[in-house]
């Protein structure tokens, strides 16, 4: 007689196999629908490809942000959910950088720090700004890096050893902190940043109709991917990327192996916390406005985009931001707007009924 092991080994075995057919029959039913929007002329080949260009940005920006959020849970084991004000804090200061680069001389410094001043008048954008553009990218990195490696001093540090729910608990804390600081230094209300018309645009023939990128859609997708490149770069080929990978595999054994855990977490803060930053200077460039709140907004999907790929995985968290983004924006096709969200978070689910540990592994993957 088959064993209670043996038999729950069949019966998870049977639920992913028909969990796949169903999938498998799922996608193929909304292919066949595509093509028959296609064929049909209800959906054009241009605006199949603006969905999958715009889906392609979100989840570049979702992958670049979520890198941080990775890199946090492989070494700590809790979800900082403060990392959503990180990226508004990135946008803020970079943009803050931005306008008094471009505008001290000919306006006031309050507007310009309160980022008031007239967007249109400055007329920032990557081509008549690149040097404030830079800097504020450089200052958001800086910035956001010193926050969080503050925050873990005052706030994490001395809880180190704490379960990780008293950990995410104080994180909550820090990030009302930090959001109702921004509200209260610089108010309310959505902040125009980048002239619209100052921005060059390129229109790509597709099929008939065309497919525009702009240069700071172009400029975020070509930062971002360079990030990540030199993100798994610094991880597979230095001495932290080795001690960031021991410390997640197994901390004791890595602070028995002379590993300096504390210097290892210090890199990891000022790591994680820049890339932070800088997706939010950098999403903040390609929306062309931003608010005090834009980056706790965005954290849902950065969760999603890190649990999808595995959470505690830089690379996962790439991945999953590529396929949460991609798949938010091609639902377009079947669903309203207000549903996007939703649709994301439902393959999400479902991606994790097929491999539950993530696409691309678990909390040891680095």
């Amino acid at each position: 007689m088959a064993t209670d092991t043996e038999t729950n080994t069949l019966v998870a075995f049977v639920r992913e196999r028909a969990v796949l057919i169903a999938l498998g029959l799922f996608v193929a039913l909304l292919v066949a629908d595509l093509f028959r929007k296609l064929g049909t002329g209800a959906l054009t080949a241009a605006s199949l490809a603006g969905f999958v260009k715009d889906g392609t940005v979100l989840g570049l920006s979702l992958g670049l942000a979520g890198i941080g959020l990775a890199m946090t849970y492989s070494i700590l084991n809790f979800a900082n959910f403060a990392h959503g004000d990180y990226i508004t804090v990135g946008g803020v200061v970079g943009w803050i950088t931005a306008f008094l680069v471009t505008g001290l001389g000919s306006f006031e410094a309050q507007p310009l720090v309160l980022l008031r001043a007239s967007s249109r008048t400055l007329g920032i954008s990557v081509t008549t700004a690149p040097v404030a553009i830079f800097l504020g990218l450089v200052v958001s990195v800086v910035v956001t890096a010193g926050l969080a490696l503050l925050i873990d001093r005052i706030v994490f540090r001395p809880m180190r050893g704490q379960r990780g729910i008293a950990l995410l608990i104080a994180s909550v804390g820090v990030a009302l902190a930090v959001r109702y600081l921004l509200v209260f230094t610089l108010q309310t209300g959505p902040r125009g940043l980048t002239a619209g018309q100052a921005t060059p645009s390129w229109d790509l023939p597709v099929g008939g109709g065309s497919v525009t990128i702009t240069a700071h859609e172009a400029t975020l997708a070509v930062l971002a991917v360079a990030l990540m490149i030199g993100t798994h770069v610094l991880l597979r080929y230095t001495t932290f990327g080795t001690a960031m990978r021991a410390m997640a595999d197994n901390e004791d054994l890595a602070q028995v192996s002379g590993i300096p855990t504390e210097r290892v977490i210090r890199t990891t803060w000022l790591l994680g916390a820049g890339l932070t930053g800088a997706a939010g200077f950098l999403i903040a460039l390609e929306r062309g406005a931003l608010t005090m709140s834009f980056g706790w907004q965005l954290l849902l999907l950065v969760f999603a985009a890190v649990i999808l790929g595995g959470i505690g995985s830089v690379y996962g968290a790439m991945v999953g931001g590529l396929v949460i983004g991609l798949a938010s924006r091609l639902s377009l096709v079947w669903l309203p707007e207000s549903f996007i969200i939703a649709a994301a978070f439902v393959v999400m689910i479902v991606m994790l009924l097929v491999r539950p540990q993530g696409l691309l592994g678990g909390v040891t993957t680095v």
